[in-house]
């Protein structure tokens, strides 16, 4: 029997339940015969963030985790889309490993991970890309793991900021003045390629256009998490709109 709507594909997205751009993003990707049904990882919104604050945050996501895969398997998906991205990127890419195999063991089914998935943007766009930069909402010690990862990886990160938001439901709080002005500031001839990274910051669109003034690559994480769950099931509609990703890749 195969599932009404979900003809194609029934993906479970699991984000945290602060996070309100994960779900939207992945809904104006969504092909026609995919489903997308986000599921929480509950976590408290904080006051006020600090470097410490941000990773024992993010620790408290990690081990939220499960519950919501618990939850989510009770609807019998057919593939999973991980909708935060900082646990992916903490201890780089041995720890992601170790992640994806112990998701796999627990449900039998395969991740998009979102640090995983921009590795293979890039692959994507070109093999040539050596050098790139980064922007996180992130803090110090987060990038610190954002920058390992993409090292591990075999790239040279020249530059990143870190927006140090103040809280998780900030992240979707920034503009895009702000944002389109990091982007400059990280542009450079000495780079390949920007990345966005942190689910909750609305980038989609706007590295889409900034991928036509930069003349480079600009890969928002949602735009390659969800593209890379499409593309390893199969799906190879190009959606337009949202980036040479998902329009061409």
């Amino acid at each position: 029997m195969v599932d009404v709507l979900g003809w194609r594909k029934v993906f479970a997205v699991l984000g945290p339940s602060t996070n309100t751009i994960v779900q939207p993003d992945m809904e104006a990707m969504r092909p026609a015969g995919v489903t997308n049904q986000y599921r929480d990882i509950y976590v408290e919104n904080p006051s006020a963030l600090s470097d410490a604050d941000f990773m024992a945050g993010a620790g408290k996501i990690a081990e939220g985790f499960k519950d919501a895969l618990r939850t989510a398997m009770t609807m019998g998906p057919d593939y999973l889309v991980l909708g935060v991205s900082a646990i992916a990127f903490i201890g780089g890419a041995q720890a992601c490993d170790r992640f994806v195999t112990e998701v796999n063991d627990f449900t039998g089914l395969d991740i998009s991970v979102g640090s995983i998935s921009c590795v293979e943007a890039l692959k994507a766009y070109s093999p040539n890309i050596k050098r790139i930069a980064f922007v996180s909402p992130y803090y110090p010690a987060a990038n610190a793991h954002v920058r390992r990862f993409f090292e591990d990886y075999g790239y040279e990160v020249v530059r990143d900021v870190c927006l140090r938001c103040t809280s998780w439901r900030d992240i979707a709080q920034q503009g895009e003045a702000r944002l389109r002005g990091v982007l400059k500031d990280l542009d450079g001839d000495d780079i390949d390629a920007i990345v966005q990274v942190g689910t909750n910051l609305s980038m989609v669109r706007l590295a889409a256009q900034a991928e036509v003034w930069l003349e480079k690559p600009v890969i928002a994480i949602n735009a390659a998490t969800y593209w890379h769950a499409l593309r390893a099931n199969g799906i190879a509609d190009k959606i337009d709109g949202l980036g040479k990703l998902l329009a061409e890749k």
